[in-house]
């Protein structure tokens, strides 16, 4: 199944489109039977409210970060250090080409500081699953080697989602007899993307980083925003994949 075929169903199955999917249903049920209607829309709006919430988002987006973060002093008996692709800003305008989104910013600041402290040769994987023209890896790879000062080992390009990039990377690494691994992801993604490089036949040792802090709760904490809506999609999608991922 091609990626984007892929991310349009699985848009039907996360918020906000499947809560306004049940609205959109009760606004058509309104004639023939208005009390399952009515409650259908009160059900939309509730359901858009709680998981628009930063305080729900959260909470929901730190029980898939629970374990995921390596101690700054451990020592890991590992042979590589993997960073997965996080998205691509195409033809950045500021600067000229394509750049590393926030997301995919975050893991490879994370990867060059654990390269400091393991000395562990990399490899940055992701592909061009949109048809831009260019793979996630190349923009990492630039990335890390131009303004890191990072050398990268190993770049592999050619995957769409998250299973290429195990089944693709342990292919790539076996060529170098390499089976241990720091895997570097957002720390909400990284129960899914442990298991599937596990999968794949790696040791996966989880480096979590981006993680959700736990703070002192404001009033904004419980006014619905585009944030808390974007924590709740998060931890349904990966819910879903981590699901799909068993099968």
């Amino acid at each position: 199944m091609s990626w984007l075929v892929t991310k349009f169903l699985s848009a039907f199955l996360l918020p906000p489109l499947n809560f306004l999917l049940l609205g959109v249903a009760g606004l058509a049920m309104m004639h023939s039977r208005p009390r399952l209607a009515k409650s259908m829309l009160v059900c939309t709006l509730l359901l858009l409210w709680v998981f628009s919430l930063p305080v729900v988002g959260s909470l929901l987006a730190r029980q898939l970060e629970a374990g995921q973060v390596l101690a700054p002093e451990a020592r890991p008996t590992a042979q590589a250090i993997v960073v997965l692709g996080g998205g691509v800003c195409y033809d950045a305008p500021e600067f000229g080409e394509s750049a590393a989104c926030a997301a995919t910013l975050e893991r490879l600041h994370y990867a060059a500081w654990l390269y400091r402290r393991t000395q562990l040769p990399l490899l940055v994987t992701g592909g061009d699953p949109k048809g831009f023209g260019i793979a996630e890896s190349s923009v990492m790879k630039k990335v890390l080697e131009r303004d890191f000062n990072v050398p990268v080992r190993w770049q592999e390009g050619a995957s769409d989602d998250t299973r290429q990039n195990a089944v693709l990377t342990r292919k790539l690494l076996a060529e170098n007899g390499i089976q241990s691994v720091l895997l570097v992801t957002q720390g909400w993604h990284m129960p899914r993307a442990a298991r599937l490089f596990r999968q794949a036949g790696l040791q996966v040792i989880p480096a979590g980083t981006g993680f959700h802090s736990v703070k002192r709760l404001t009033v904004l904490d419980f006014l619905p925003s585009v944030e808390g809506l974007e924590s709740s999609r998060i931890f349904f999608h990966e819910v879903i994949g981590m699901l799909w991922a068993a099968r």
